[in-house]
């Protein structure tokens, strides 16, 4: 048995409208609803269970860097450049709020979108190397 951690299982964000970021998440993100009631909602999206909690108005998962910018506390992963611009494109279509794609100085590219609550999230061009190993 390995007492290490090995992924992250549930990631909690705070919404407004449980009922309509629920909707949001299924109609844009392809997340599959588990389960709902007024307090919260779970959703399978990206090998993870997202709860959507019910929160307290313009509450939201991101946080202020020392320099004053607003960043987001989690990243997607895809599977190389093509299907970074590729799911972008999709979102666009989907009427998803998005930044353009960004080269940061490391390997791949990234962009940033937002939910209805404006809780943002990064997508990485790049596959962590130890997701495959845990996958089969």
């Amino acid at each position: 048995m390995n007492p290490k951690l090995l992924r992250v299982g549930t990631t909690y964000l705070p919404v407004s409208n449980v009922e309509e970021a629920a909707e949001w998440y299924v109609e844009k993100l392809d997340a599959e609803l588990t389960y709902q009631d007024e307090d919260k909602a779970i959703l399978n999206l990206a090998n993870q269970s997202f709860f959507l909690v019910n929160a307290k108005e313009n509450e939201t998962a991101n946080f202020w860097d020392a320099y004053g910018n607003e960043r987001f506390s989690l990243t997607f992963e895809v599977n190389g450049e093509e299907a970074i611009k590729m799911l972008r494109e999709d979102l666009i279509e989907r009427g998803v709020k998005l930044g353009e794609i960004e080269k940061r100085g490391h390997a791949g590219i990234n962009f940033v979108f937002s939910d209805l609550d404006g809780n943002r999230f990064d997508v990485w061009s790049e596959l962590s190397p130890s997701f495959n190993k845990y996958r089969n």
